[in-house]
């Protein structure tokens, strides 16, 4: 199908002004949990590790299965070695702690008490699914978590949390948008059957309404092993104009991808979001010939092949733990220019690095540079949304993607706002 684009919503990273958009920040009350032995109401997290020593940790798990995601700790140390070699931070040397939390709530607490005991300024990038556990001991020891990987509410609510991405919702509201933009008149989206899957047909009925493209919504339960069903409803006879959206997790993708070849549809367009379908999961289905080339994906940043990209390539440094389309990857490598830039500023003010200048810092309204990587980040009171789910979830814009030749690209140039749709209101003229 031929697209045609949506140029009021599009803008290039540092051109187009945030909204002001005024929203109380929640207040959440720190959870009364004994997250160490220390009584002090600031918490140690308020001191600096040692003269000279600034400590932060990252943690994901390792081990553990498909939820795996190594690469994020390795890329963490190798971060920490690249600032120490040039100069350090704050005057002193990054220290960075890892941690594998095993994909466990135990495994999360046991790795919020060491950051504790280290006395860290943050917890930076990481990938955990139990915030529901860990943000309220981070929040009792008073430590900021910067640019998460957004697999649970508490990341986009907490005013502890600095979320760098949108997650879910905007990926599947930017799905809308370009689809819409791409000429469908009926999007199905597959997607899991949990209260976090009811949530993506509000966002994505509100992106696909303006253009009166209609929804159909097609539930997976979580331990589907037959995609057949589920494949022929969601393309509903092959019609021209209609299209699909994949939010399901890469696993079950790749069962939706199988059916969807043996049942070849000729004239719908397949669609998912980034993180559902990735790179890996482009190579093992066949790349430039298999079913996904051509296939449209809307992601969080520009694909991996940018040369946004260049210097977490460098850092990487052809290391193989490291896969840098990975977007856990990706956001905690976006998570440590955060903190670098944000360290760097209460440097040249004369303030100390802490856990609470820094979220002082961040919470001031000065925005920071990605590089290109997102527009630029602030988490200002007038840049929050006003949501009471997810009042954290400052940066509302997205990337078009394609499938071009087994290798992700850009479909559209620039970001596309979707903050109108993640508020409920219209599209900007």
């Amino acid at each position: 199908m031929t697209s045609r684009s949506v140029p009021s919503e599009i803008r290039r990273p540092g051109t187009g002004s945030r909204a002001g958009v005024a929203a109380a920040a929640l207040a959440l009350l720190p959870a009364l949990l004994a997250v160490s032995a220390c009584g002090s109401s600031t918490g140690p997290a308020d001191q600096s590790a040692a003269a000279g020593d600034y400590a932060v940790m990252t943690w994901a798990p390792s081990g553990t299965g498909s939820d795996d995601r190594p690469g994020v700790t390795v890329l963490a140390d190798a971060i920490g070695r690249d600032t120490n070699t040039k100069g350090g931070i704050h005057g002193g040397k990054l220290r960075v702690i890892t941690c594998n939390e095993h994909n466990t709530a135990d495994g999360a607490t046991a790795c919020v008490r060491q950051a504790v005991d280290a006395r860290v300024v943050a917890v930076v990038g990481s990938y955990s699914q139990y915030a529901d556990t860990f943000m309220p001991l981070l929040e009792a020891a008073g430590i900021p978590y910067i640019g998460g990987y957004g697999l649970s509410g508490p990341e986009f609510s907490s005013p502890f949390s600095y979320p760098v991405a949108g997650g879910t919702p905007a990926l599947i509201a930017g799905s809308g948008r370009q689809l819409a933009a791409a000429g469908c008149r009926s999007v199905a989206v597959v997607r899991p059957d949990n209260p976090a899957g009811d949530t993506l047909t509000t966002y994505l009925g509100g992106a696909l309404q303006p253009d009166g493209v209609a929804l159909v919504d097609v539930k997976v339960p979580e331990k589907a092993a037959d995609f057949g069903d589920t494949v022929r409803k969601a393309v509903n006879g092959d019609q021209r104009g209609g299209c699909v959206t994949n939010a399901l997790g890469p696993e079950q993708t790749l069962k939706l991808i199988d059916a969807y070849k043996q049942l070849d549809p000729r004239h719908t367009l397949f669609s998912s979001v980034i993180g559902s379908v990735q790179q890996s999961v482009i190579d093992s289905t066949g790349g430039a010939n298999g079913p996904l080339n051509g296939t449209y994906a809307t992601g969080w940043y520009p694909p991996e092949s940018s040369h946004v990209w260049d210097t977490l390539r460098s850092e990487a440094g052809g290391d193989t733990r490291i896969v840098t389309s990975d977007l856990a990857v990706q956001t905690t490598w976006v998570a440590y220019q955060v903190l670098l830039q944000a360290a760097d500023r209460l440097n040249s003010a004369g303030t100390p690095l802490t856990a609470k200048n820094l979220r002082g810092q961040l919470d001031s309204g000065d925005t920071l540079d990605t590089g290109g990587v997102t527009p630029a980040l602030s988490w200002g009171q007038t840049d929050m949304l006003p949501s009471a789910e997810s009042p954290r979830l400052v940066n509302t814009w997205v990337t078009f993607q394609q499938v071009q030749d087994g290798k992700l690209a850009p479909q559209q140039n620039g970001f596309v706002d979707v903050r109108w749709v993640l508020t409920g209101g219209k599209p900007p003229q």
